[in-house]
């Protein structure tokens, strides 16, 4: 779950370089590209983790946002469990960067009840296998630390902590972002940041 007690500040990562992995998942789990009406399951699951006030506003999000173009409908992956049931989500988009589209990666979630079972990290490689697949590279990430757990993740797979660089409308606040977290994480773990910071 988010720890909403810790301090918002804008955090980019950027992963420069990325050879394609096999996303495996447990028993009972499967990645599937978006289908219409999978919106509401979006929301809802957004809306759980309290990114959203309601489910009408994150549904209204999704398809203002996402489903504008129905070719890029393949590049929204969703977590299914063994009912079938949508329980995580993640994004492969394009964002701006000064006058030229960057690829980035937008809401990864997976639902409470199913996280510490390595289903984020199969979301992430699936995705980044997309980026791959469409010479999306570099990719961004703007994410908070709130998540710093997944900021662990990402730098796991080759992401790096970015000093100066953004991209779209964010403001890059990394000084800020590692004193907070210097004093949420062990030692070991903000060390791993550290050595991931460029």
């Amino acid at each position: 779950m988010l720890d909403r007690t810790i301090p918002f500040y804008n955090t980019i990562l950027r992963c420069d370089a990325y050879s394609p992995r096999e996303a495996v998942l447990p028993e009972g789990y499967a990645i599937a590209f978006y289908q219409p009406g999978d919106e509401r399951a979006w929301a809802e699951l957004e809306h759980s983790i309290g990114d959203f006030a309601s489910v009408h506003e994150a549904e209204q999000y999704f398809i203002a946002t996402y489903l504008k173009n129905a070719d890029l409908q393949d590049n929204i992956l969703f977590l299914k469990n063994a009912e079938n049931r949508i329980i995580g989500s993640v994004i492969a988009w394009q964002d701006k960067r000064a006058d030229t589209s960057v690829s980035s990666l937008h809401w990864l979630v997976v639902e409470e009840g199913h996280q510490g079972r390595g289903l984020g990290k199969a979301l992430c490689l699936a995705v980044m296998n997309r980026f791959y697949e469409l010479s999306g590279l570099p990719v961004y990430i703007h994410t908070q630390l709130w998540s710093w757990k997944a900021i662990l993740l990402y730098v796991s797979l080759g992401f790096k902590l970015q000093k100066a660089d953004t991209f779209s409308h964010y403001r890059n606040e990394y000084a800020a972002a590692m004193d907070a977290l210097k004093r949420i994480l062990p030692a070991d773990q903000f060390a791993i940041l550290l050595d991931a910071s460029e």
